[in-house]
């Protein structure tokens, strides 16, 4: 799904309620939405990684090794729970 078809089935919600992430596709446990990060992503592999490096993510120990490039990386988002 990309972010556009998300915004549109969410627009016309009650901007108060909260978001709910499940588990998996069975609905096996629930918890709170508690952050959101970009990432470089590899639906072949299922891995993420950075779509870049950046001075603040080299001092947070991060290298060249954690940059995800290739043919199949798409940009994304991931919804991570609490």
């Amino acid at each position: 799904m990309k972010i556009k078809e998300l915004i549109k089935l969410l627009k016309d919600q009650d901007q108060n309620r909260e978001v709910v992430l499940a588990s998996d596709a069975e609905g096996d446990a629930y918890s709170s939405l508690y952050g959101v990060h970009t990432v470089a992503y590899d639906a072949e592999y299922g891995q993420i990684g950075l779509e870049e490096l950046t001075d603040e993510l080299i001092s947070e120990g991060y290298g060249e090794d954690d940059v995800m490039t290739g043919n199949e990386v798409v940009s994304a988002i991931v919804l991570y729970p609490i």
